[in-house]
């Protein structure tokens, strides 16, 4: 398997980003570092044709915008989202059982449970505190190492394991932290790492947002390095791949990647894709390089188009049976276009020939996925946007095993296969 250029950022991208507000910051520095300017949302925007600009909300979510150099006719739209399931921490997670410091947690989103037994630990996400001198901070924090493990219960005990026992999450998932500890050790570890990772001392803890998080790092896996193997692939991977394809825009055209937070738990939020922050912003920008009527935001919404970025089935080869036998996407056959008559995927037959004819003039592959008739379907940020925003939509995704376990599956050519279609799509004069 050759080397492929993004594959190391990729890999960094996706260790580095053990939560929404981790991976948000990580894209904030990449668009700094490519020329975007950071705007605040609580003060006045000044926009200039052919600026390249983008704005964060509740530091988890985040839209980068590269205004056009002509008129603002229509936006080139990439949608994923930033947020994957996992275990959070309660708000007083703190307790003692048996002589074993744990934490309380809950499941965030619909994730697998069973493969979070015996993986090893970090802890991450974000805390609130007040300083010495009064101010209240937000900081970022991070436990890379193992510091935390749910151990399984051995087969001698339970000898209904194997065949389908039920999980308890909030009796059996509690992960083991600190042998002998008291439960106020844990605010004094959470200050001892604040003070590690960022030199605060004498601080007031106020509250926390904390996940646990697989420590493996992701890997090349397979005889020829074909798959990689990570944690958030969903929806990670489709973050990286929009930042990577606006970044290598030529420029000319207006386009937007929107990276929603809570789209594992409904996007209800107000950072989330059923949230106000897209409309917001682009209403903003519409007053500032548009004519700034309602009228001709509809006609500008109406002549923009939406991709929505979010991982697809791979056709498993020992679940065969659980696809359809005319839409089983393969690993490394290229972008997959999600359809679903009863709208939980937004594609339609016109948004799906426009992406069609995108892969087409970059000679990228392009494959379907359509559930089983007897089987549910599940949904993305592209339904939701295109009924909030009203903007022509479809849903692409990479093909992937293992969705929603604590470690997930993908193709290596996969990523670069759709970068460059969305490339293509960002840079394309007409959308039509």
């Amino acid at each position: 398997m050759p080397h492929l250029p993004t594959l190391e950022r990729l890999l960094g991208f996706l260790q580095r980003s053990p939560t929404p507000w981790h991976a948000v910051a990580n894209m904030a520095q990449r668009l700094e570092q490519a020329g975007y300017r950071r705007l605040d949302e609580t003060a006045g925007w000044r926009l200039s044709p052919g600026e390249k600009v983008y704005v964060t909300r509740n530091d988890s979510s985040i839209i980068a915008l590269q205004l056009p150099r002509g008129p603002l006719a229509a936006l080139r739209m990439i949608g994923a989202h930033t947020d994957s399931p996992g275990l959070r921490l309660k708000p007083n997670p703190a307790k003692v059982a048996h002589g074993w410091l744990q934490l309380g947690v809950e499941v965030y989103g619909g994730a697998l449970l069973a493969p979070w037994f015996d993986r090893d630990l970090g802890l991450a996400g974000r805390v609130h505190l007040r300083r010495d001198d009064g101010r209240i901070q937000g900081v970022l924090l991070n436990v890379p190492r193992p510091v935390a493990v749910v151990p399984s219960l051995a087969i001698h005990l339970d000898r209904e394991a194997n065949n389908g026992r039920a999980i308890n999450p909030q009796t059996e998932m509690a992960p083991v932290l600190l042998q002998g500890g008291q439960a106020t050790d844990f605010e004094a570890l959470l200050k001892r790492w604040l003070y590690e990772q960022h030199g605060l001392e004498g601080v007031a803890l106020l509250d926390f947002e904390l996940a646990l998080y697989d420590t493996q790092p992701p890997a090349r896996v397979g005889v020829e390095g074909e798959l990689i193997a990570s944690a958030r692939l969903d929806n990670l991977l489709s973050c990286f791949i929009g930042l990577e394809a606006l970044l290598a825009s030529d420029g000319e055209q207006g386009a937007v990647l929107v990276a929603n937070d809570h789209e594992e738990v409904g996007s209800a939020s107000a950072c989330g894709a059923q949230g106000p922050f897209l409309e917001d912003v682009l209403r903003r920008v519409n007053a500032q390089l548009g004519e700034g009527g309602d009228e001709d935001f509809v006609r500008l919404i109406q002549a923009s188009r939406m991709i929505s970025c979010d991982n697809a089935h791979a056709l498993h080869p020992n679940f065969a049976d659980k696809h359809d036998a005319g839409h089983g996407p393969a690993i490394n056959g290229g972008p997959v276009i999600k359809v679903n008559a009863n709208q939980r995927y937004a594609t339609n037959s016109a948004t799906a020939a426009m992406f069609r004819d995108l892969c087409q003039a970059q000679g990228v592959p392009v494959q379907t996925f359509v559930t089983r008739a007897d089987m549910g379907c599940g949904s993305t940020i592209g339904p939701i946007t295109a009924s909030e925003l009203g903007v022509p939509t479809l849903d692409v995704g990479v093909p992937q095993w293992g969705m929603h376990s604590i470690r997930e599956t993908c193709g290596v050519r996969d990523a670069d296969q759709l970068i460059r279609v969305l490339s293509g799509f960002v840079n394309r004069a007409d959308l039509v």
